[in-house]
């Protein structure tokens, strides 16, 4: 299964990272090792539509529900994530990150901070 990791390089600043989690075979389908998680939080944003510069609070995953976000990172580099899509926002230092929204209407999101 895939996802993208954000992250802080020795440079400051965040960058992308795709990387893909490894399944195996379960009763029902496939499944991915467990990942430990402090809780569950479900997000939703209506009207704002850039959040500038910021680092998440914790190394968290954030999985968008419902709409579209786009993430830029310092290098001016911007990646849209789609229902369904994964990020592991891990950028806790540094410059951070800008989050705006790529579709119209509520956004809806889930996120699961990592357990350390």
């Amino acid at each position: 299964m895939k996802y993208t990791r954000l992250y802080t390089g020795n440079d400051g600043q965040s960058h992308f990272e795709a990387l893909t989690m490894a399944l195996e075979d379960a009763p029902i389908g496939k499944i991915a090792q467990s990942s430990p998680v402090e809780a569950a939080f479900f997000g939703y944003i209506d009207d704002e539509t850039e959040v500038p510069w910021h680092n998440p609070p914790c190394s968290q995953y954030v999985i968008m529900l419902k709409g579209a976000m786009e993430i830029e990172v310092g290098s001016g580099v911007k990646k849209t994530f789609q229902e369904g899509e994964i990020v592991l926002a891990d950028d806790t230092t540094g410059q951070g990150h800008i989050t705006r929204a790529a579709s119209n209407g509520p956004r809806h999101y889930l996120v699961l901070p990592v357990k350390v």
